[in-house]
């Protein structure tokens, strides 16, 4: 593959040549890069993330801090991502972001459920208590 094509140039001037380059020799490839087609998908090595790897790390966090009923919607979106970055073989990255909102997801959903049962326990003993079946005595 040759470089770009020089402007015409006038009859009776010599060709067009890059400075610091010897007449009569080609245009010399910019230093640093390799002769050949450019990496469509990055350089070498480069994995692509998971598309939504990202967004499972995003509803964990803000399902443990914000808005726990996101919590449940990052474990089971984080396992489903998880199995495919798995089953690609290596050809999909973003296992780790992934993996902390899939986490973060089990643990806001345990405080959903703590939270639940701390509501469900506490009615119990008022309402008991409301009925007299209790005595504070």
């Amino acid at each position: 593959m040759s470089g770009p094509t020089p402007p015409p140039q006038p009859p009776g001037e010599p060709p067009f040549q890059p400075p610091g380059q010897p007449p009569g020799q080609p245009p010399a490839q910019p230093p640093g890069l390799a002769p050949g087609p450019a990496y469509p998908s990055g350089p070498p090595g480069y994995v692509p993330d998971h598309p939504q790897s990202t967004t499972v790390l995003v509803l964990g966090i803000l399902g443990v801090v914000v808005c726990g009923v996101l919590a449940p919607f990052a474990w089971v979106m984080g396992s489903r991502v998880l199995r495919e970055i798995d089953a690609s073989q290596g050809r999909l990255g973003g296992r780790s972001a992934a993996q902390v909102g899939w986490v973060l997801g089990i643990i806001g959903s345990v405080m959903i459920g703590l939270g639940l049962l701390f509501l469900v326990v506490m009615g119990g003993l008022f309402g008991l208590f409301g009925l007299g079946l209790l005595s504070s005595t």
